[in-house]
């Protein structure tokens, strides 16, 4: 499981806020920003891999209304729902092309 900590700019705003995940890139930031951008209440969500040779990954979050942390964790959360989902209908469609294969 990913682990955030918050990155300090100096200002408090707690609709406003940037996760710092260490191990993560690319893949699930992508994801993060694909579901987080899609809730009413989100103003602005994106991530950056900050260079290379680092081995973390930032997510902006700006809310109209809330805190960014509630939609991240929403976000994580809704993350593992379409995982799960997906894990299931591969599982079903890979069992339905077995059975086919060896009658």
């Amino acid at each position: 499981m990913p682990v955030a900590q918050l990155a300090s700019s100096g200002v408090s705003n707690d609709g406003n806020k940037t996760f710092v995940f260490q191990g993560e890139g690319h893949t699930l930031g992508n994801a993060l920003r694909c579901i987080i951008s899609n809730y009413s209440d989100v103003q602005f969500c994106g991530y950056s891999v900050p260079h290379p040779a680092e081995n973390k990954m930032h997510v902006r979050i700006q809310m109209y209304n809330g805190k960014a942390i509630d939609a991240l964790k929403r976000g994580l959360e809704d993350l593992v729902k379409v995982c799960d989902i997906t894990l299931e209908k591969f599982d079903e469609e890979f069992n339905t092309f077995k059975s086919k294969r060896e009658s």
